[in-house]
């Protein structure tokens, strides 16, 4: 649980990293669609992905070698972490 909260603290330290993970917890999306949803620039969003992704609370799910239409989806750890950022109303 100690891992958990670590990792909720990560996600926290950033706005951008809430968007991102709050986008993906409703459903798996490209970076350029998630920067408009939201509102970030594209940098934005590709800076937060890669972060959450070196966490592995976010996945491509798409081939690592595509370029055009890479597609992101939460993983279960990235779901149980919102979940509690959610439940405790921190973000």
């Amino acid at each position: 649980m100690t891992e958990q909260w670590d990792e909720v603290s990560f996600v926290l330290a950033s706005t951008y990293r809430v968007d991102v993970l709050r986008r993906l917890a409703d459903g798996s999306t490209t970076p350029s669609q998630l920067a408009s949803e939201s509102d970030l620039s594209i940098s934005h969003v590709s800076r937060a992905l890669r972060e959450l992704r070196d966490e592995s609370l976010v996945e491509l799910l798409v081939p690592e070698d595509r370029k055009k239409g890479r597609i992101y989806g939460i993983t279960d750890n990235g779901e149980s972490v919102w979940e509690l950022i959610d439940e405790q109303n921190l973000a």
